[in-house]
């Protein structure tokens, strides 16, 4: 915290004079090159001449909520959406207002969560699967979208929004909690008479949105013509599970268009097995991966020699995966280390 009283003795440094008085009348100079910077905890004792001194302000994420980060997300929207600024923005602010902070009120105070989370980070989250889902409506040198492409994206904003809440802040809580989000969601929907409203059999957490066909289908559906390849030994074989299909589709959308992922989870759900099936089988050619498994011994010089050891130098200073090609790095028992 600030100190009211030294921090007051120290104005002649941090105003332009640049000069520390000290008690024995020596006086020190700071160079132009010097300059104090402060990190502190709050400003209670604080005058308003140190604040602007310091240059310092602090704010409480509590006390600002969602909506900065709701503003700022759609600040950075892809141009050929902003463009039609009447529709895009408009519809996307008034989902925000509807579903986001009501949905993290209920889930922070009815359902109990599995790893704590904070709500800027949960609303993060919900940005990103949007972010991944916006990523084709990018237009660059080579590509431009069409207004029929933005029209369907038009159509199906809400059931993208909607899943994508689903999966960002409701799907941190445990089975009992999911239970009550289910109800909660399909409430709310009901309320705002929405349009796209969830088959009534099971819970939001079984279906996908399907933006070609516009239908919520599923997650068991993709699975309908499982065979257990006879070439594949015993300890081999995977039965996809309604679990297993919705992590893998999460993780690679995530992956795909550059976001981090973490997954957590109890012992032996099959984590990394999830991984590799997604490395080894479920990318494009584009993409390689580094594999580092964490012990209890592992340090971060070591981390960094392997991950450098798999990299080719570009240019000087610069090193990345072969030219054309895009590297996953995927850590394994993260928490293993002392």
């Amino acid at each position: 915290p600030v100190d009211a009283l030294w921090i007051e003795s120290m104005n002649t440094v941090l105003d332009d004079n640049k000069k520390l008085c000290l008690n024995s009348g020596q006086i020190l100079m700071l160079t132009p090159y010097m300059t104090m910077m402060f990190e502190v905890e709050d400003l209670a004792v604080a005058s308003p001449a140190t604040v602007s001194r310091c240059g310092m302000v602090y704010m409480e994420p509590v006390s600002l909520g969602i909506q900065p980060l709701v503003d700022s997300w759609l600040q950075q929207l892809p141009e050929s959406m902003k463009k039609r600024k009447a529709t895009f923005i408009v519809t996307l602010r008034d989902l925000f207002s509807k579903y986001l902070e009501s949905s993290c009120e209920f889930m922070k105070k009815n359902c109990k969560e599995i790893v704590t989370s904070q709500v800027n980070a949960l609303a993060q989250n919900l940005m990103k699967l949007m972010d991944c889902y916006f990523e084709p409506y990018k237009e660059t040198e080579y590509k431009k979208v069409s207004a029929e492409d933005l029209d369907n994206l038009e159509s199906n904003l809400e059931p993208l929004f909607i899943f994508s809440l689903v999966w960002s802040v409701g799907c941190t809580v445990d089975l009992e909690g999911r239970r009550k989000f289910n109800h909660y969601l399909r409430d709310q929907m009901a309320k705002f008479s929405s349009k796209w409203q969830f088959p009534s059999e099971g819970m939001i957490y079984d279906y996908r949105f399907n933006q070609k066909e516009k239908v919520y289908q599923l997650w068991s559906d993709q699975n309908k013509n499982f065979e257990i390849d006879p070439k594949l030994s015993y300890g081999e074989i995977v039965v996809p599970t309604n679990d297993y299909t919705r992590m893998l589709y999460l993780m690679k959308l995530l992956l795909t268009n550059k976001k981090h992922v973490m997954c957590p989870g109890p012992t032996g759900t099959g984590k990394t097995l999830n991984a590799y099936t997604l490395l080894q089988s479920g990318l494009s050619e584009e993409y390689q991966y580094i594999s580092i498994t964490f012990s209890a011994q592992t340090g971060a010089n070591q981390t960094q020699d392997t991950i450098d050891s798999k990299m080719e130098k570009r240019r000087k200073g610069v090193y990345g995966p072969p030219t054309g090609k895009k590297c996953i790095i995927f850590v394994d028992d993260l928490n293993m280390p002392k």
